[in-house]
C-alpha cells in the first residue's frame, strides 16, 4: 500500500484513539500528536541536513501511531532507509498501530523505552526523531530516581525532580545515537527558560554539537491539543568546537524562519534565557538598574481553593459571618480594569462586588465558641474535602493564609500578547487595604523607596506611569511564553526586568527636593539611600 494511503489511514485512526481517552487521560500520559504537515516539515529539515547519500537508520522513541515514520517514507525514497525502530509504551496506540505498519520494514516495538538497553555500535541509529511524552514532572509517579540515574548515566544529565519526562527522553535517547548522528526533538520551548532546563542546556552545550533550536510563533499552537509553545531543537552527536555557533531561528517555518540569528556557545553559557534569540542580541553587560534596585517582588497569595476562600460581600453578610476574619482582596486582573484602586472609608477596595479571603488564624474550637456561623462554613469546607487539598493540610490552621502585606503595587502574573504588541503585563496602583492572589506579583518598595514616597506621596503615581512605561519587549525578555500567546512572569523574572524609568522619576523627585529645581536627565547615581547629598 503507498505511503499517503497509509498516511489517510493512520490519521483516521489517530482521531479514533484519541477519542477513546478523556483529555485528562491522555495529559497524564502526555500523548499529543504530531500533525502531518509539522512532521513533514520536520523530516524535510532532517533530510537538508542529512549526509547526501547516507543510509537512514530511523528511530522515534516515542512512536505512537507513526506520523514522523509516515514522514520519513513520504520524504526519503526506501532505498536509502536502512532500519526504522519505534517504541511505544500504550497498548491503547501501540497495537492498532502495530497492525497499521505491519506490511513495512518499521521494527515497532510496544514497550517502554525508558527500560530498554541500548544497541551495541553497529546497531545504533543516525536519526533520531521523536515528539516525546510531554508528562509534567508530578505525574512521574515513583520513577523519578530511576530516570535521574539513568539520564546522569547515559547522557551526564543532571536533571531535577521538576523536569518533564520529555527531558529524560532526551538523555535517554543520547547512547542510542552513532556518532555523528542528527536528532531533531520537538518538544515544549520552556526547557530554554526555567531551572530545571538548565541540565538540557548544558547537555546540548557540552555534550553534543548544537545546530539549530527553532520556535514557532506561540500564536501558532502546533497541537490543538496542548497549550504549549513548541521548538525543535537538532543537534549532532559530536563534541562541539570552541568557536562554534548554533542558529535560533523564530516564526515561519524551521527552513524558512521569519527570524534567524546565529549565536556563540560562551554566549549561550552566559544567558540564562534562550528565548531572547533570534529577537533580541547578547545581552549587554551594563549598569542599567532593575526593578530589584527598588523592590521586593513577591507573589500573591495561595489560597488552596479560591472558590471556598474567596467570598463576596454579599455572601459574608447574608451568612453573617465575622468580617474581622477576612481581608479584602482584589479580583482577577480580568475583572479588574482599573490601574489605580481607591479606597473607601474602611480602606476597602473602592469597587464593584468586594471580595474578601478567608484568613482567620484562631483554632477551631475559638472559633465555635466565638464564631459559630463561620464554625459552620469552616465545617462545609471539611466536608467539601477543601481541608484536605495540599496547601490547606501543609498549614498549622487549614483556614489560614500565609502572611502577605498589602502593597501599593501589584502587577499581574499573565497574560497575552497579540500582533498589534499589547501588552501582557500591566502594573495596579493599590491605595486599598487589599492583598492579591498568586494571579497577581506584589512589588513591595524598598526601605530606601518607601521612604521617599512617605516624604512625597505624589510619587506613587509617577511611580506606576514610570512602571507602566517599560516596554513590553523589556518585560518578554525576562518572562515565558506558552501556547497561544500566553505569558507567564514569576518573581525572580520581574526583578530582573531593566527600570531605566524608574530611576529616572526617583532622580528628578530627588533632584526637585534637594534643590527645588526639576532635572531633565538625572544620573540614577544621583538617587541613594542617604537622600539629599
Amino acid at each position: 500500500m503507498k505511503i499517503d494511503q497509509l498516511e489517510s489511514q493512520r490519521q483516521t485512526l489517530q482521531a479514533e484513539l484519541d477519542g477513546k481517552k478523556t483529555q485528562e487521560e491522555r495529559n497524564v500520559m502526555g500523548q499529543f500528536s504530531t500533525p502531518i504537515a509539522l512532521a513533514n516539515d520536520v523530516l524535510n529539515h532532517a533530510k537538508n541536513i542529512f549526509p547526501k547519500r547516507g543510509k537512514v537508520r530511523f528511530l522515534d522513541p516515542a512512536f505512537g501511531t507513526g506520523s514522523f515514520y509516515s514522514a520519513l517514507n513520504t520524504v526519503f525514497p526506501s532505498t536509502r532507509i536502512e532500519a526504522a525502530t519505534g517504541f511505544e509504551v500504550d497498548k491503547h496506540y501501540g497495537k492498532p498501530a502495530l497492525k497499521l505498519w505491519k506490511q513495512t520494514d518499521l521494527n515497532y516495538q510496544l514497550a517502554d523505552f525508558t527500560k530498554q538497553t541500548p544497541p551495541d555500535e553497529e546497531e545504533k541509529y543516525n536519526l533520531i526523531i521523536c515528539n516525546p511524552p510531554y508528562v509534567r514532572h508530578h505525574h512521574i509517579n515513583g520513577q523519578k530516581e530511576r530516570l535521574q540515574e539513568k539520564a546522569l548515566e547515559t547522557a551526564n544529565m543532571k536533571l531535577s525532580g521538576l523536569a518533564g519526562l520529555y527531558c529524560h527522553f532526551m538523555a535517554l535517547s543520547h547512547p542510542w545515537m552513532k556518532k555523528n548522528g542528527i536528532a531533531g526533538w520537538l518538544i515544549p520551548s520552556e526547557f530554554m527558560d526555567v531551572n530545571y532546563g538548565q541540565a538540557v542546556k548544558d547537555y546540548l552545550l557540552n555534550e553534543v554539537t548544537l545546530l539549530q533550536i527553532h520556535r514557532f510563533e506561540p500564536s501558532d499552537i502546533q497541537f490543538d491539543d496542548a497549550l504549549v509553545s513548541s521548538a525543535v531543537v537538532w543537534f549532532k552527536n559530536k563534541k562541539p568546537r570552541n568557536n562554534h555557533k548554533a542558529k535560533f531561528t523564530y516564526g515561519g517555518t524551521i527552513d524558512k524562519p521569519a527570524h534567524e540569528r546565529d549565536v556563540s556557545l560562551s554566549t549561550l553559557t552566559k544567558e540564562k534565557k534562550w528565548t531572547r534569540f533570534p529577537l533580541s542580541g547578547e545581552r549587554e553587560e551594563n549598569n542599567t538598574p532593575k526593578l530589584s534596585d527598588f523592590f521586593t517582588v513577591k507573589r500573591g497569595i495561595a489560597t488552596g481553593d479560591n472558590k471556598f476562600f474567596v467570598v463576596a460581600r454579599e455572601q459574608i453578610e447574608r451568612r453573617h459571618l465575622p468580617l474581622e476574619q477576612f481581608r479584602p482582596i482584589l479580583p482577577s486582573p480580568r475583572y479588574l480594569n482599573a490601574t489605580e484602586v481607591k479606597a473607601d472609608k474602611n480602606g476597602f477596595p473602592d469597587i464593584d462586588n468586594q471580595l474578601f479571603v478567608l484568613d482567620c488564624k484562631l483554632p477551631v474550637d475559638e472559633v465555635k465558641r466565638v464564631y459559630p456561623e463561620l464554625y459552620d462554613y469552616l465545617e462545609e469546607g471539611i466536608q467539601a474535602g477543601v481541608s484536605e487539598r495540599y496547601l490547606c493540610k501543609n498549614r498549622k490552621i487549614w483556614y489560614s493564609q500565609e502572611n502577605r502585606p498589602e502593597s501599593q503595587f501589584y502587577c499581574t502574573y499573565i497574560g497575552r500578547s497579540d500582533k498589534e504588541g499589547k501588552k501582557p503585563f500591566r502594573f495596579v496602583l493599590n491605595r486599598s487595604k487589599a492583598i492579591v492572589s498568586n494571579s497577581y506579583l506584589i512589588l513591595y518598595p524598598k526601605p530606601h523607596l518607601e521612604k521617599e514616597i512617605e516624604q512625597n506621596p505624589e510619587l506613587s503615581e509617577q511611580l506606576l506611569e514610570a512602571l507602566n512605561q517599560i516596554t513590553g519587549k523589556a518585560m518578554l525578555d525576562e518572562g515565558r511564553v506558552y501556547g497561544g500567546g500566553m505569558h507567564k512572569m514569576e518573581p525572580k523574572e520581574l526583578a530582573n526586568v531593566p527600570a531605566s524609568e524608574i530611576s529616572s522619576v526617583l532622580g528628578k523627585a530627588l533632584t526637585k527636593r534637594c534643590t527645588g529645581q526639576p532635572k531633565a536627565e538625572p544620573l540614577v547615581s544621583r538617587y541613594t539611600a542617604s537622600g539629599c547629598q
